[in-house]
């Protein structure tokens, strides 16, 4: 679980961070987990699912029966390698997709290797983000605006542009937005803006989906320990993520995970164009 009282300070010198040097390293799936067969033999494709909250919902995913699980990851090799062996060893066969979302062209490759050996995708989670605080709103470069925008929520149209052709009825697609959507973030003006843009689109995409039998739902994090705190904010920051919540502490992404389990499977089957809330406690409009 989360730590009381915030995490050692540290630091990382660049986005997106690296898992394997965060102390404490992450829970991503709580000792003693129980899968039952929710996502038995679903293909999945999961962005920025080498580390953090992808990596937790592609280890839980395989711990609920799912076949085959292919992470997007941008350039943290061990990390993905690390993912799939715990993939692997829940039983599921993992592809690592390298590459940037932030590139058009990208998405359609990805979702084309992950559909090779089926020809299909059952589960798209659209995950993959990062962020760049600035204390005033003039210190926003356009070129960091765009890489923003391109990478949080050009690459989610763009992924399920490319894998809803491949989708059959009782499909899922997952984004992942957060509470900055809804309370917002002075230090996060680009980031929080495009986390609105994911909530709108999965409430829209819901709609345009709906016909073709798949449901497109969203899950908004609040403070949650993955390796893109570290890499973003100082070390006092750090010490004290989370501690704001009504709970204390920051989440871990095992708290996380579940919430896309459910999503993704037919538990949910009357659920769609609907966010989750794991946030510790922290009452917002939605």
């Amino acid at each position: 679980m989360g730590t009381e009282g915030g995490f050692p300070p540290q630091q990382q010198p660049k986005q997106p961070g690296r898992e394997r040097r965060m102390h404490p390293e992450p829970e991503i799936i709580r000792d003693g987990y129980v899968g039952s067969q929710r996502l038995a033999g679903k293909v999945c494709l999961i962005t920025g699912g080498d580390s953090g909250i992808g990596r937790a919902a592609a280890v839980h995913f395989a711990a609920e029966g799912a076949a085959e699980i292919a992470i997007v990851y941008l350039e943290e090799e061990q990390d993905a390698e690390k993912t799939r062996e715990m993939v692997e060893a829940r039983g599921a066969d993992c592809t690592l997709i390298q590459g940037d979302v932030k590139d058009p062209q990208f998405p359609q490759r990805a979702v084309e290797q992950a559909a090779r050996r089926s020809g299909r995708i059952d589960v798209l989670v659209n995950n993959a983000a990062e962020q760049w605080p600035q204390t005033a709103l003039e210190d926003i470069s356009v070129e960091q605006l765009d890489r923003t925008f391109r990478t949080n929520i050009y690459a989610y149209f763009l992924f399920a542009k490319a894998a809803v052709p491949l989708m059959p009825s009782g499909s899922s697609i997952v984004n992942t937005t957060s509470i900055t959507a809804y309370r917002g973030s002075a230090v996060l003006l680009d980031y929080s803006s495009t986390k609105g843009a994911i909530t709108s689109f999965t409430r829209s995409l819901s709609q345009a989906l709906v016909e073709r039998g798949i449901r497109v739902n969203g899950v908004a994090p609040g403070p949650i320990w993955t390796p893109l705190i570290p890499a973003t904010f100082d070390e006092d920051k750090v010490a004290s993520f989370g501690t704001n919540t009504p709970m204390g502490r920051a989440g871990q992404p095992s708290e996380v995970a579940p919430a896309y389990v459910f999503l993704a499977s037919a538990d949910a089957s009357y659920i769609t164009g609907q966010v989750l809330h794991v946030n510790g406690g922290d009452f917002i409009t939605t």
